[in-house]
Parts: structure tokens; C-alpha cells; sequence
């Protein structure tokens, strides 16, 4: 059962209906979040630090998450801190954050006057994705699908994600299952440490479509649109014609135009024969039931 609804007013704003981006890493999520920071009346967040500790608290410890009201309040109000429309808002928001509002200074990146609807797109928010609907029960979640391979190309290259893989942040600490890290069972971890890191990629990747799997069975249709990357990049007019109509807004197509956006497909030219297998391996049935073949 659903606690009442709690009415959070950010600068004298209800928020209502906000929007969440959930995927795996290098997913698309950046790019979603691009489009979405320039639709009218939206303001929208990436990795600012109040949000980013717990989101990260939560996906390593998933059990915190399940503590009832406690983690929907501290979730809330990180959001809370990170949606605040004042100067200096912008001050400590991640490279990518700046870039899509166009913020060269302090900030902010919005006028509090112009703003109807919040959101958040930090990194790895899947994993927080039940404790944002005890929180916000009319929320709406936006699902980013991308072939794992192509997932696991951009994270090899991506000194960020690779750091989640060294051996020690597996430790005694660590609860399992664990979706953060994909890996099941604490008798796993050795076998996880001893992995090359392309199969690491796999396992996020693959742990990451389970959970999005799951929240497409538990939420209802109007709350939740699944996209696929794949869409974005090559017909991006009618994905985001899809995205502006579950949302009810105009979600401008200018942001995914003019960019090094990755293409569809390039893991057969940037991952190697061992990796490429191993990744296949690893994620066969995610791959195949998601149509990448």
C-alpha cells in the first residue's frame, strides 16, 4: 500500500509529476536528460552531490533503501536540495549538468518564474527507482534501453565506471544480492574480482535490464515509457514525439542533433574478440530477449 501523498514545494513550487531517467550506464541517459533540460517549464538535474551520495548509498546498500520512510525522506530531500532555484545553484553540478542548461557561471540555470515540472537524471537513479515512487507517487519514469555490447564498449572506455571495478569494492560489507554490481550470492565474489572487466560491464549492464524489467511489470502504463537509445540516435523525431506525449509537453528534437553522440552498433569495432565473447557470454539471454542479435 502506497503511503498518503506528500507535497513537496521547491521555491514555491508543488511538484508535481516530476520525471526520473533510468538506465544503465552510457545508455543514453545524458542525452534524454539534454533534451529534457530544454523543454519548456522543465528543470531538470544531473549528479548534483546531495542526490548522487544517496542514489550511491541506496545501490550499494540496497537493504537502506528498504527502510520505509526513512530513505523516501532522505531521498526527497536531497532532491529537495538539489532543485533549489537560487544564485550559486549551479556552482557544484557536474561538467555534464553545466553543459546541457548552457551554465557558464554560478547560476542558476533556470528562472524560478519559468519553471512548472522537476526532474532528475543522475547516474544510476535505477536503483533508487521504488524509494522515487514512495516518494513521489505520481512521478514519471523514463526507461533508456541500449545493446549491452555498445554499453560495455563506452564503460571500458570510461575511467568513472571503471573504478566501481576494482577488486575492493567488494569487501565484507557488501549485501547480496547485489543488482549495483550484478552479482547474486557472496560465494560469487571471488569469481567477480577474478573477472576481466569487459564481463564486469556485462554483469551491470545485465543486472540493470532485469531491474528496469521488473519496474515495467509493477508500474502502471501511464507512469512508465520505455525508450530505446537505438531509437534516439537514428529516428530521434519519433521517439521524442513518443516522449512528448506520455509527458505532455514539447520536448525539443535540437538537443540530439550536432553531437558526437556515439553510434549504434560501433562495439564491432571497439571491442575485442575476447571481450566481445565474453560480453555475449554473459548477457546472452538480456541481448536476446531485447531483440540485439
Amino acid at each position: 500500500m502506497r503511503p498518503p501523498p506528500h507535497i513537496l514545494v521547491v521555491n514555491g513550487i508543488k511538484v508535481r509529476q516530476p520525471v526520473f531517467v533510468l538506465a544503465a550506464p552510457h545508455s543514453g541517459a545524458d542525452l534524454l536528460a539534454r533534451a529534457l533540460k530544454r523543454s519548456p517549464g522543465f528543470h531538470l538535474t544531473m549528479g548534483r552531490p546531495a542526490v548522487t551520495h544517496v542514489v550511491y548509498a541506496f545501490a550499494r546498500r540496497p537493504s537502506i533503501a528498504g527502510r520505509g520512510m526513512g530513505a523516501t525522506r532522505v531521498l526527497r530531500d536531497a532532491l529537495a536540495e538539489a532543485w533549489q532555484i537560487i544564485p550559486g545553484a549551479c556552482r557544484d553540478c557536474p561538467a555534464p549538468c553545466r553543459e546541457a542548461g548552457g551554465v557558464t557561471g554560478d547560476g542558476p540555470c533556470t528562472a524560478p518564474g519559468t519553471v512548472a515540472r522537476f526532474g532528475d537524471a543522475s547516474p544510476d537513479l535505477l536503483y533508487s527507482a521504488s524509494v522515487l515512487l514512495q516518494a513521489f507517487p505520481d512521478a514519471r519514469f523514463v526507461q533508456l534501453i541500449r545493446d549491452g555490447r555498445d554499453v560495455a564498449a563506452d564503460m571500458l572506455a570510461d575511467p568513472a565506471s571503471l573504478a566501481w571495478f576494482k577488486p575492493v569494492m567488494l569487501n565484507d560489507e557488501t549485501e547480496f544480492p547485489n543488482p549495483f554490481f550484478g552479482v547474486n550470492a557472496a560465494e560469487h565474489s571471488d569469481r567477480w574480482k577474478a573477472m576481466p572487466t569487459a564481463g564486469k560491464c556485462a554483469l551491470r549492464w545485465r543486472s540493470a535490464v532485469r531491474l528496469a524489467a521488473t519496474l515495467h511489470q509493477e508500474l502502471p502504463r501511464e507512469q512508465l515509457l520505455t525508450l530505446r537509445y537505438e531509437d534516439l540516435v537514428t529516428s530521434p523525431d519519433q521517439a521524442l514525439n513518443g516522449l512528448s506525449a506520455f509527458l505532455e509537453t514539447r520536448v525539443p528534437k535540437v538537443a540530439l542533433y550536432g553531437r558526437n553522440i556515439p553510434k549504434v552498433g560501433a562495439w564491432r569495432t571497439r571491442l575485442r574478440g575476447q571481450d566481445a565473447e565474453l560480453v555475449e557470454k554473459v548477457a546472452r539471454d538480456e541481448l536476446s530477449r531485447l531483440g540485439y542479435r
